[in-house]
């Protein structure tokens, strides 16, 4: 592979050394050999390169990770988002319209729309995308979601507890004990990780529990949906587990902070568990966001994802969720964009990503702005002008 030169960078955003949190440089050079980052520096000294890229004074930075997304399923919820709209509350209980949309759906067919979606996030400079099941709720269903997830990502997640199935409404332990066994085993060949949503009118702790720890003991990671609702003890739970990420947080404790932050204090680098905020539910459910201010505040490493899906987030673009975290989390700037890029990495237990530093992978985006807080000042705008993933255009 040969090498490339992307050069005449305005602003470079590397979450790394550099100038500020986001290790800013300055009129400066990218160099990318074998789809990784093998140099970096002003470009009054780059190194010769078999092509050049001249951004022309552009700003740029690491590709977005998305470390949460429901990108398998069939059919829409348009409907319900205009009852929303007009009145009626978010109870989590149209995941069962999709449910079945996504049953009655042929494999190209959901193939398709996953495509499409990643696609679409992908034009908006997402880079890296977790991509959970959740819409099939059988063992079959929930094991072709993820071989069809595994097709577009290497980071997949089996959500075969995303809420209990009609058809055992009233035998949630009958269908905790297929997810922890059959369903299990036939989905984790292709998934990364494993994930419940621990919520009322979905699971509970204790079945939450019973089902992470068999994914942990069918060597999955663990994340875990909790606290979007109401208050509750997912966020803990996760905690307990050494979850990679605990996701939405909206509805947080004095201990459920504390909890996060003390995992901050165990290795010495960093927090071990990170709260991920999914700002596009918010705005879609008309519901209180997260306090972003109190767990950065506390020293909780902060993630940003779209939640992408079609209930309660249908929104691919993970610029729209950084202007939010900055409007409406009481996020800085620099602070949204590294939750956007290095804190995605961090949910996601990755060194290689979020960052633009040598050995890094070339995942970057190329801004038709100046400077990143073009994302967050020019909400809605589109502003992504080149995507290189792997060190190559797609």
């Amino acid at each position: 592979m040969s090498s490339v030169l992307v050069d005449n960078i305005g602003e470079l955003v590397t979450n790394g050394a550099g100038e500020g949190p986001l290790g800013l440089h300055r009129d400066a050079a990218v160099l990318v050999e074998e789809g990784r980052v093998a140099w970096v520096g002003p470009s009054a000294h780059a190194p010769a390169a078999d092509r050049r890229v001249d951004v022309g004074g552009a700003a740029v930075l690491p590709g977005f990770v998305d470390s949460h997304a429901h990108l398998v399923f069939a059919g829409d919820r348009a409907a319900e988002f205009g009852a929303r709209m007009a009145g009626a509350p978010y109870t989590g209980g149209g995941i069962r319209t999709t449910v079945g949309a996504t049953r009655a759906a042929t494999d190209e067919e959901l193939r398709a729309n996953l495509r499409r979606l990643r696609g679409e996030a992908l034009r908006q400079g997402t880079t890296t995308m977790e991509i959970k099941s959740g819409y099939g709720l059988t063992v079959a269903d929930e094991a072709r979601s993820l071989r069809i997830a595994a097709e577009a990502s290497g980071e997949t997640t089996f959500l075969g507890a995303h809420v209990v199935p009609a058809e055992y409404a009233d035998r949630p332990d009958d269908y905790v004990g297929l997810v922890c066994g059959p369903m299990l085993a036939a989905a984790a060949p292709y998934a990364k990780w494993i994930d419940v949503f621990c919520e009322r009118g979905a699971f509970d702790v204790d079945q939450a529990r019973a089902i992470l720890a068999s994914g942990q003991a069918a060597r999955l990671g663990v994340r875990i949906h909790a606290n979007q609702l109401g208050p509750g003890q997912g966020v803990q739970l996760g905690v307990e587990l050494g979850a990679a990420s605990v996701d939405h947080c909206t509805h947080l404790s004095d201990a459920d902070v504390d909890a996060l932050a003390g995992t901050a204090h165990r290795d010495g680098s960093g927090t071990r568990t990170v709260a991920t905020l999914l700002p596009g539910a918010e705005f879609s459910t008309r519901s209180p966001y997260p306090d972003a201010r109190r767990l950065l505040d506390a020293g909780v490493t902060v993630a940003l994802a779209t939640d992408c899906n079609p209930g309660s987030s249908y929104t691919s673009s993970m610029p729209f969720c950084v202007a939010l975290a900055v409007r409406e989390m009481r996020m800085t700037p620099a602070e949204a964009v590294w939750a956007a890029t290095a804190g995605g990495a961090r949910a996601l237990r990755r060194d290689d990503i979020g960052i633009l530093t040598p050995g890094a992978r070339a995942d970057l985006v190329v801004l038709d702005a100046p400077s990143y807080l073009h994302l967050a000042y020019r909400p809605g705008v589109p502003l992504i002008r080149q995507v290189m993933r792997n060190g190559v255009t797609p």
